[in-house]
Parts: structure tokens; sequence; C-alpha cells
């Protein structure tokens, strides 16, 4: 096969050019909405059309001035859910842009690494073992790929593609379709069509790479509000009905039940939900992780075990050959006159890999040395049944046959006995407690092609020692991942020795020993389950066997977040709780199948997503139990006054102007709030442990109701002294100081001061609300649209402070238990 230098690609400008006037490398337009879709979705809420039947009302009682009011109310409202869409779509946009898939692209003689819709006909691919292909093309090399192109022809049994010759399913063997996937072997691609003019761009398929679909908590939180805004709606009929027959005053009953409706209706749920999930997975995206599934960031913040892998998760993936060992000498690549049979042993194993490496051991090799020659004669990747790779190569003598992979499978391709493994084995485990990651190499010499290495007889050559130190970050990270109660997990495919080496290093809990692929295999589930309450470093685990780790972990009641990066990874991926794939060295597969992406494949970043878990954990359950409070004194004051024989206290204009503070405080100053500086000291919640169940809807309620009460003592105390629109009045400040303090009591985290920076929204929403007051309550053309008249000063006192104990009461408590567990100095 033609080397990487051998191909020169288009140049830079010609790659422009082309880019310009083909455009981008998409199958399909992105699908995000535009401002006035989202407005005209916004148009059909119930809360516009209630609003516009309540402005209708007025205008025709010839009530203009509060009709018109209503119409802006009204506008304001559409506006404020425009505002928070779009900021959601934006945030989604950008994410769309981190899950690019990336290719190796050869331009102007350079490898280099583009976003897939970066890439324009006439470039140079390099294909890889899990890689979906990025567009239509041919292959220039002569290696033979086994290609996935079920995406194209709902086939599953992957195709050859390759080698010359016209493929069994009739198609030209050298053509390669965008969106199939390689299943094994390494090759070179010609494009020759992209985005929409590929095979599959032409028959209208997408590919998505980030799941919209709703989430179990937005699924049933839409029902819900389904079933209470029902409720209200009938409910809002009984009251307008029960107002006309009984007092004969049908107008009124129409405005008392729109705003009863208004008041029950709980539409901010919906909007909390999409706005704190979105904005979680663009701010987990600040911290180098992509969110492809929403239904992640809910379970983020549980996981209780994390199963990783070694290199370049622990490890810092830059492989380098440090030890070379044959069974007359021992040495390093770099020494000054090499021994000639590690010499052997060096050329051996740079004959055994890819003339374009991609594997990190290839190309510690690669540097040592060129490969024999520009293609092997034949070649035979690495199979479940043989942990090796075997390559032949035309030579003078005939066909050399290069062997390189395990040393449990290069002893038995030389078919070794014990005793003749003996010191090799000596050697091995001498490489591998110094955390090694140590391969076997071995040649054979024959004339004429065969059907498979094991027909050969080959000759052990020696071992080949690879060092990939431990990342510098990860002592730490794993020390901060104790102290929140996460237990961490190594699995690899490397020795034993090396395995329990670099777990110590990295401070991994090896107190229970390794287990080994092998045991896992001779096990039953129950078994299985068992062993692992103890067991923490596994070794020599084949891929498939990464799924009976996840379900045994599982059935020991752990949350397991799996990290994984190949092919074979996807089941374990998708069978854990949180998949979380590598952006970097990780397979489109691995992607594909993954909740998350480390786009920067460190360790570190998986305990900055479980912090953000945690915050956005902790900040949507306080605001949807913001919501649920606030609804219970909206809905009650403007029922009980009417059921109680009193002038009613609120009306549609009312209640428009708390939900314009309801709705921005709960989707920006509940989302804004940081962490709190002991989250990650705290064990992870329990799994079953419900983000909004009964017990928080218990919590609103109980906070509502002593909103209710106070503002409700505080309307009918001052009706008979100070009168109706005066009484309401002070009663109204009452009630929206109350849903402030609230706001700001059920928000605060420990350790933000009021004067905090973080606080910087909620004070600017609080101004707001505060200089409409004063205007409704001093201006009187706007205290007449608002039925209110200047309180008696003490009244007003009398409110702000009763509103501040209502609401602010739980946010003190909650000080104070925190001051009380905070040990003494």
């Amino acid at each position: 096969m033609p080397t990487e230098s051998s191909f020169h690609g288009l140049t830079a400008d010609e790659a422009a050019r082309r880019l310009a006037a083909d455009g981008p490398n998409l199958l399909s337009a992105d699908r995000t909405r535009p401002a006035l879709a989202i407005a005209l979705s916004a148009l059909r809420e119930p809360m516009f059309v209630l609003l516009a039947a309540a402005s209708a009302l007025y205008l025709a009682l010839g009530d203009r001035a509060e009709g018109l009011l209503l119409a802006f109310a009204g506008v304001v409202t559409v506006g404020m859910v425009v505002a928070q869409e779009v900021r959601s779509e934006a945030a989604l946009r950008a994410l769309r842009r981190l899950s690019d898939p990336v290719v190796r692209v050869v331009r102007g003689g350079r490898t280099l690494t583009l976003p897939a819709r970066e890439v324009v006909r006439g470039d140079i691919v390099l294909l890889a073992e899990g890689q979906r292909a990025p567009a239509d093309g041919v292959l220039i090399g002569p290696e033979v790929l086994q290609i996935d192109e079920s995406a194209l022809t709902g086939e599953s049994v992957p195709v050859v593609r390759g080698g010359g010759g016209v493929s069994a399913d009739g198609a030209l063997p050298d053509q390669v379709f965008a969106g199939t996937l390689i299943v094994a072997g390494q090759g070179v691609l010609r494009v020759t069509a992209t985005g929409a003019r590929t095979a599959l761009g032409q028959i209208g398929v997408s590919l998505s790479t980030i799941d919209r679909a709703r989430t179990p908590l937005q699924k049933s939180t839409g029902r819900i509000v389904v079933w209470i805004g029902g409720l209200a709606l009938a409910f809002a009929v009984v009251v307008a009905m029960a107002y006309g027959l009984l007092r004969g005053l049908w107008i009124e009953g129409a405005l008392a039940g729109i705003t009863i409706a208004i008041a029950l209706i709980p539409e901010e749920f919906p909007v909390v939900l999409s706005v704190f999930l979105s904005l979680g997975a663009w701010r987990l995206a600040q911290h180098q992780v992509l969110v492809r599934r929403a239904a992640a960031i809910e379970a983020l913040g549980g996981a209780t075990l994390l199963c990783v892998d070694k290199t370049g998760t622990l490890t810092e993936n830059r492989m380098a050959v440090v030890a070379l060992w044959s069974s007359e000498a021992e040495g390093r690549p770099e020494d000054d006159g090499l021994a000639p049979s590690l010499r052997t042993v060096l050329e051996t194993a740079i004959r055994a890999s890819s003339p374009q490496p991609t594997d990190p051991m290839d190309v510690a090799l690669a540097a040592l040395g060129p490969p024999a020659a520009d293609r092997p004669e034949q070649l035979w990747p690495l199979a479940s049944h043989r942990l090796a790779v075997v390559q032949s190569w035309r030579v003078a003598e005939g066909l050399h046959t290069a062997a390189k992979g395990s040393p449990e499978a290069i002893f038995a391709l030389c078919r070794m006995t014990s005793r003749q493994t003996a010191s090799a084995r000596s050697a091995l485990e001498r490489l591998a407690s110094d955390g090694l990651r140590v391969l076997a190499v071995a040649e054979a010499i024959h004339d004429v092609p065969v059907a498979t290495p094991e027909a050969l007889r080959f000759t052990f050559k020696g071992l080949v020692g690879f060092l990939d130190p431990v990342a510098g970050d990860v002592p730490a990270a794993l020390r901060d991942a104790r102290t929140a109660g996460i237990g961490v997990a190594m699995i690899t495919g490397d020795y034993p020795a090396t395995a329990l080496k670099i777990a110590t290093d990295a401070g991994i809990d090896v107190s229970g020993g390794v287990m080994t692929g092998a045991e896992i295999a001779a096990l039953d589930e129950a078994a299985l389950a068992e062993r692992l309450r103890d067991v923490r470093v596994f070794a020599r685990v084949q891929p498939g066997q990464k799924l009976a780790l996840v379900r045994a972990f599982q059935a020991n009641g752990e949350m397991v977040a799996m990290t994984g990066d190949g092919v074979n990874d996807a089941p374990a991926l998708e069978a854990a709780d949180i998949g979380v794939a590598m952006g970097g060295r990780g397979t489109d597969v691995a992607r594909e199948a993954a909740d998350l992406v480390l786009l920067d494949d460190r360790f570190g970043s998986i305990l900055g997503a479980v912090r953000l878990g945690r915050r956005i954990f902790r900040n949507l359950r306080r605001a949807l139990i913001y919501v649920t409070a606030i609804h219970v004194p909206i809905a009650g004051l403007a029922l009980l006054p009417i059921l109680l024989g009193a002038p009613p206290f609120l009306f549609p204009i009312h209640v428009v102007l708390l939900e314009l503070v309801v709705d921005p405080v709960c989707a920006l100053v509940f989302e804004a709030e940081p962490s709190e500086p002991d989250a990650m000291q705290r064990p992870p919640r329990s799994l079953d442990t419900r983000l909004f169940g009964i017990g928080e809807i218990a919590t609103g309620m109980g906070q509502g109701l002593v909103i209710l009460a106070a503002v409700l003592w505080l309307y009918l105390g001052l009706l008979p002294q100070a009168g109706e629109d005066a009484a309401r009045a002070a009663a109204y400040v009452a009630l929206a100081v109350g849903n402030l303090a609230l706001a700001l009591a059920n928000a605060a985290s420990a350790g933000v001061g009021l004067c905090s920076p973080h606080r910087r929204l909620f004070w600017s929403i609080a101004a707001g609300l505060a200089a409409i007051l004063l205007i409704g309550l001093y201006l009187p053309q706007v205290a007449h649209l608002f039925r209110f008249a200047e309180p008696d000063p003490a009244h007003l006192a009398l409110a702000v402070g009763a509103g501040l104990a209502a609401g602010g009461w739980s946010g003190v408590l909650r000080a104070a238990k925190r001051r009380l567990r905070r040990p003494s100095a």
C-alpha cells in the first residue's frame, strides 16, 4: 500500500475553492428552528390564548387601557418564550458543531485532522477500523476492508471492499459509500462525492449526532402539565358559571375564570426543563463533555462507579518503545550498538505494523523505522480468536510474514511449550511489573501465500515493551472521586502485572487484586456480581466482556458510567447508565452508542461532568419546587376571596405580572446558580432518588401555603380599615415580595452572598419588579389599571415584612442547619 508520504492531496486553496463550490459535507440541513417558527409555536400555548381572551373581554367592555395592557403582556410573554428557546437552539447548534465527526485527510503532503463537514471532492482520507466513511469514494490502496453497509442497504452482513476483482454483491470492489462503517482493516479513500451528492444523501437519510428526543422527565412532566391544565380549565368554567348563576355577573365571572386558569396552569414546567437541559448540555460542552442524549444529564450526578479504560483515559496515550527483549539480550531502541537479536525484534515488530499507523503502538514503532515496502502481500487483522496482527511482505527469499500481538497469541502461533516460554514469561512479568505494555513478535519465511497464519510455523523473536505513563492529573482526580463517594474500576486488555502497576500509580484500589478475562468468562452472573464487590482492576479483558461487567456492577446496585472507544465497546456503552465515548481516539461507533463524548479524552473531564451534573440536578429540582410553590398562593388568592364572599383579589393583569417574574427567575436565576463548595464531598444520591416526586411537591405546596396564608390574612385584615383597593395594593406587594424571597431562599447556594456577582441577575429582576410596583402604587393612571390605591406607609411596611417572612423563612432555616453542621474550629 502507498504510504502517507506518497500522497500529496489537494492544496489548501483548491480545497477551499471546492468547499465553496459544493458546500459543506452534510447529508441534511441544520434542523434548528428559526425564531419565527418558535414564535408561532408559542402563540398556540394555553397561556397566550387565555391572555388574548381576557384582553378581548376588556376591550369588549370598553376598558381599552387594561385590554391593551394585557395584549402587551401577552406579546412580552411570547417574546420571553422565544428568547429562551432561541438561546436553547443556539446552545444545541453549538453542540452539533462540536459533535461533528473528524477525519484524517492528506492535503499538501501533510496529514491533517479536520471536521468531516470540511471534506471535499478529491480529498485523500485515511480510513480506520470503527470509523464511518465521511463521503463516497474509491479505495486507492490494495488493503481489504470489511464494511457494514446497513445504513445504506439494510443488510447487516459486512461486505468486502478492496483487493481487485468484483465483489459478491456486484459492486465495484473499491467503492466506499458515505455513512458505511469500517468493521475491520484500514485504507486510503479518494473522495468522489460529498454531502447530498452521496448515495446516502440522495435517498434523504440523515445520521443525527445529537438525540433531541424528550427525556423521561420531560415526558412525565408534560403529562402532568396537560392533566393540571385540563383540571384548571374545567375549574375555571365552574367558577365562571357559579359567578354568573349566583351573582348574575357573567362578564366578571368569565374574567374570574380566566384569572384562575392563568394562575393554575403550570406552563413554566416544560420551559424550565427545556432551558435547563439545553443550557446544561452547553455548560458541559464548555468542560469538554459533549451530551448526545439529554437523559444523561439527569443521571450524571448520581453516578456511583466509573469504569474506565487504561490507555488514553488514565494514561497519556503517548506510547513509546522503551524496552526490547530476546532470549539473547535486553536493551532499549536508542542504545548504541544494539544487539543483532534485538534489532531483529524491532524490525519484525515494524513489519507487523500498519504502513498508515493509527494505533498508538504502531505509531511508536513507525517512529523507529519505515515499513519494509509500500504494501503487504497479505494481511490478517486483529481478531477475537487471534489477538495478533499478521502481515506478509515480499522479500528476496520469498514471503516474510511478521506477527505482533499478545504474548499468549504469539506463543500459540509459534506452538511453544511451557518450557520454551519460561524465560519469555519471566521477562514479561518483569517488564509488566514496571508498568509497560508488552507485545511479543514472531516471523516466518515461506514461498507461497497461505490461507491462514496458523498454517505457518513461526519462530519466536522476542518482546517489545511500550511505556504509556499515568497522566499527571489523574491521581488528584481519583482522590476527588473517592471524596465524592464515586468508585473507579480500571478495565484493560493489558497483562495483569501491567494493570496492577498502572492502577497503583494512578491511585485505584488494588486491595481486591486483579481479575482476568478468563476468570470473568468462567463465572455465572450471580458469582461475577459477588466477586465484583471487591475487585476494581480487570486485565486481559475482551471488549465483549465489558458488557458482562457493566451488568454485574448494576446488579450490585451501582449506577455505572462506562468509557469506551472501540467498535466492540458499543454494547457496554449502551447498557451502562451513562455511556462515555472518547472523542479524540474513539471510533464513530462508540460515539454513536454513548450518552456523552469526552472531547479531550481526559479522566478529569468525567469528574467535571459529574460535578456539573450534580449542580444541574440540584438547581433544576429547586426551580421545580419554586414553580410548584408560587402557583399555590396565586391560585388560592384568585379563588378563596370569592369563596369567602370578599372582593376579588387578583385579576388577569396581576397574575400576568407575577408570571413575567416567575419565568425568568426559573429559567435564568436558578439555572445560573453555581455549585456548592461541598458538592463533590457528598456521596452520590441513591438510585431511587427522583428529581421531582411526592416529597418535592409536598415541599413546594408547604412553602406556597405559608405565603398564601400570610397574604390572605393581610388582605382580609386590611379590607375593613383600608378599603378594597388599598388592601389589594398592600397584599399584592406582600405577594410579590414573598415571591422574590422564596426564589432567593430556594436558589441560594452555600458560600454565595447576597451581593455576590451570581446575584446580579436576581437583583435586576427584583429591581424591575419594584419599579413596576412603585409606578402601580403611586402613579394614578397605572394604579387605576391595577385597581390599586395608595396604601398607608405602616400597612406597606407590614406587607413587606410579611412577604419577607413568608417567603424567606425556608432559606433562613436552611442556612441555620448548614451552620449547625459546620464543624467548630
